[in-house]
C-alpha cells in the first residue's frame, strides 16, 4: 500500500511542478542543435531528488546520499532556469562526491583510490548528463539500471530506497516516454539521477569487490568516450551541446523514433545486466570476462557508427 500511495504522491507532487513550470515559463525552446522542435516544459526531473527527500523521511535513504543528491539538483535546477558558470556547477559535484565518500566510508579507506573514484564518479555523472537528449532515454536507462542494482543481493537492505527511485522513474516516464514529451528532465533530473545511480554502482563494487558491476553502465560510457574522443579529435569544445552521439544520429539524422532508440539503449544495457547478475550468480564474473565484454561491446558500437554514418552520407 505504501508505495501505492507513493505513486499517487509524486504524480500529484509532478502535476503541481508542471502548473508551476508553466507559470514562471521554465520551458526548454528548441535550437539547431536540439533534438526536439517544440517548446516544452523543462525540469520535470525534478520528481527524482523529491522522491530520494521523502525517501530520507521513511528511513530509507541516508542524510549523506540525500544532501549529494538534492545539493546538486538545487544547483543545476537553477542551472535551468538561469545558465551558470561551470564553477557552482563543478563545485555542487565535488561536494556531492565528497558526500558519497563519506556515506560510504572511503575516506577510511586506502587514500590512493579516492583519486580514481573521485575522476570516474564526476566523469559518469557529466557523461549521464550529455547522454540526456531524447524522449526517453534518461528514464529507461535509469530504470534499467535501478533495477539491476535491486537483484543483488547485496542490495537487498536498499531495496526500499531502490524501489523509492524506481518509481519516481515510472512516474516521470508517464510525462516523457512519448512521441511528444510533456516534459524533460534538465539537468536537476539527469544529474541527480547520475549521482544517485553513481553512488549505488560504487557501493556494489567496493562491497563485493568486483570491478565487473561497471558492466551495469557500459552502453552510456562506451557511448559518452567514444564521443569525446571523436570530438576532441575533431578540435570541438566538448563541454558546448552537439549532436554528435550515436543515439542522436539515430534520432535525429536517421529519423528513427525517439522511443525506439531510447527503448534499443536501454534494452541492450538491460541484456549485458541480465548477464552479469547470470555470471555473478555462477561466481564467474572475472576481470578477463569484464574486459572482453567491454572491448566486444567497444567493437560492436564503433561497427554500428561507422554505419550509421555511411548511411548518412548516402
Amino acid at each position: 500500500m505504501i508505495y501505492i500511495a507513493l505513486i499517487v504522491l509524486l504524480v500529484g507532487i509532478e502535476l503541481i511542478y508542471f502548473k508551476i513550470a508553466d507559470k514562471y515559463n521554465i520551458i526548454d525552446k528548441p535550437n539547431s542543435r536540439s533534438s526536439h522542435t517544440s517548446i516544452t516544459l523543462r525540469g520535470g526531473g525534478i520528481i527524482f531528488p523529491i522522491a530520494i527527500i521523502i525517501a530520507f523521511g521513511l528511513g530509507y535513504a541516508s542524510w549523506a546520499l540525500t544532501l549529494a543528491v538534492v545539493l546538486v539538483a538545487a544547483v543545476s535546477f537553477i542551472d535551468d532556469i538561469k545558465p551558470l558558470s561551470q564553477m557552482p556547477r563543478f563545485a555542487s559535484h565535488i561536494i556531492a562526491v565528497g558526500l558519497v565518500f563519506q556515506d560510504l566510508q572511503l575516506f577510511a579507506e586506502s587514500l590512493w583510490l579516492l583519486p580514481i573514484v573521485f575522476v570516474l564518479l564526476i566523469g559518469w555523472v557529466n557523461a549521464f548528463n550529455f547522454m540526456d537528449g531524447i524522449n526517453g532515454i534518461t528514464v529507461l536507462y535509469a530504470l534499467t539500471a535501478i533495477v539491476s542494482f535491486s537483484f543483488l543481493s547485496i542490495n537487498e537492505s536498499s531495496l526500499p530506497l531502490l524501489i523509492t527511485m524506481g518509481l519516481s522513474c515510472l512516474v516521470f516516464g508517464l510525462f516523457n516516454v512519448r512521441k511528444k514529451a510533456k516534459t524533460f528532465a534538465g539537468d536537476v533530473g539527469s544529474i541527480s539521477m547520475a549521482v544517485f545511480l553513481g553512488y549505488f554502482m560504487t557501493k556494489t563494487i567496493i562491497e563485493t569487490g568486483q570491478l565487473g558491476y561497471i558492466l551495469f553502465f557500459s552502453v552510456y560510457g562506451i557511448d559518452a568516450i567514444i564521443t569525446i574522443v571523436v570530438r576532441l579529435k575533431n578540435k570541438e569544445n566538448i563541454f558546448q551541446p552537439h549532436r554528435s552521439h550515436l543515439y542522436q544520429y539515430m534520432a535525429n539524422e536517421m529519423g528513427y523514433s525517439h522511443i525506439f532508440v531510447s527503448s534499443i539503449y536501454a534494452g541492450i544495457q538491460l541484456l549485458i545486466n541480465g548477464l552479469v547478475v547470470y555470471m555473478v550468480m555462477k561466481g564467474e564474473l572475472s576481470y578477463f570476462f569484464t574486459m572482453l565484454t567491454l572491448l566486444t561491446l567497444t567493437l560492436i558500437y564503433l561497427w554500428t557508427r561507422r554505419l550509421v554514418l555511411r548511411k548518412m552520407i548516402r
